[in-house]
């Protein structure tokens, strides 16, 4: 009874992961151009496609127009938040949190791993891992007995490379390939489902991912911010080194951490995905 409408999904993944790796360079360039509202034929040309072609490409891919796409992320800048007040940013957090939002169904287990294995990088672990096609390109999925506790994504370094980035985190652990359990999470996870997930990590960190999960689809917050959201407002730069740690990438939104003038900073799997991620989300909300 399940099995049409997963294919249908995993079908409509495989097409937007095409799709993003056409308008990867473009993406990657509109992250660090946006505030300039660059017009189509630029974007076009990021993109090494005609204008025509990439409007094409582009609007199947995200549901919109590149225009609305950045008029919406335009939209979303952290700076026009700040600048109105700690209250709107309140407010817009507490709508988030309340309102029918994807992130605030998602269940954590915190009992999904024993902290002696959290210590031990994993050991005595085993972890499912597979690729499954996002719309951001081709995803590596890992999954403990309990739930979700590893989302990342192949760029051109490969499938190695990628896998390789996850192991580190876990090296202790026993890895055991699983395509049709990562292809079931993509499913779930991009068709705007709440997958139960598990944070492996020192005890900060796990603190900092949490904090992360207050950030309103569609919104951003500063590195301060999160900071004092888990409980040491200042450390900037350790809460910077949790973040860029963060191995569920888009469920826990590391994405939507931005510096505090507003730019869009680094993000570990690519300044394209971060601007993909935020636009998309600015659409739905904000569209």
């Amino acid at each position: 009874m399940n099995a049409e409408p997963i294919a249908s999904a995993s079908d409509d993944l495989i097409l937007r992961a095409q799709d993003f790796a056409r308008m990867q360079g473009a993406l990657d360039w509109l992250a660090r151009r946006w505030r300039d509202r660059p017009n189509l034929d630029q974007a076009a040309e990021a993109a090494e496609l005609s204008p025509h072609h990439f409007q094409r490409v582009f609007t199947r891919w995200a549901g919109v127009s590149p225009k609305t796409f950045l008029a919406a992320l335009t939209h979303a800048e952290a700076r026009a938040r700040l600048e109105a007040g700690d209250s709107v940013l309140d407010a817009a957090l507490d709508t988030g949190l309340s309102g029918p939002s994807r992130l605030h169904d998602l269940f954590v287990v915190q009992e999904g791993v024993t902290p002696g294995q959290a210590r031990r990088r994993g050991e005595g672990l085993e972890l499912r891992w597979g690729l499954a096609p996002s719309p951001f390109g081709e995803a590596l999925l890992v999954a403990a007995p309990l739930g979700l506790c590893g989302l990342g994504f192949v760029d051109h370094e490969g499938e190695a490379a990628s896998l390789q980035d996850m192991r580190r985190r876990w090296p202790a652990a026993s890895w055991v390939r699983d395509d049709a359990l990562a292809a079931r999470y993509a499913a779930e996870v991009f068709g705007g489902g709440a997958p139960p997930i598990v944070l492996i990590g020192p005890p900060f960190h796990v603190q900092v991912w949490k904090a992360l999960l207050r950030i309103a689809p569609g919104g951003t917050a500063t590195y301060g911010q999160v900071a004092a959201w888990a409980g040491r407002p200042g450390a900037h730069r350790a809460t910077g080194a949790a973040i860029g740690a963060n191995p569920i990438s888009y469920l826990i939104p590391c994405h939507r951490a931005i510096g505090a003038d507003g730019r869009l900073t680094g993000y570990h799997w690519g300044l394209a995905r971060k601007a993909a991620m935020l636009g998309l989300e600015a659409v739905q909300v904000h569209v």
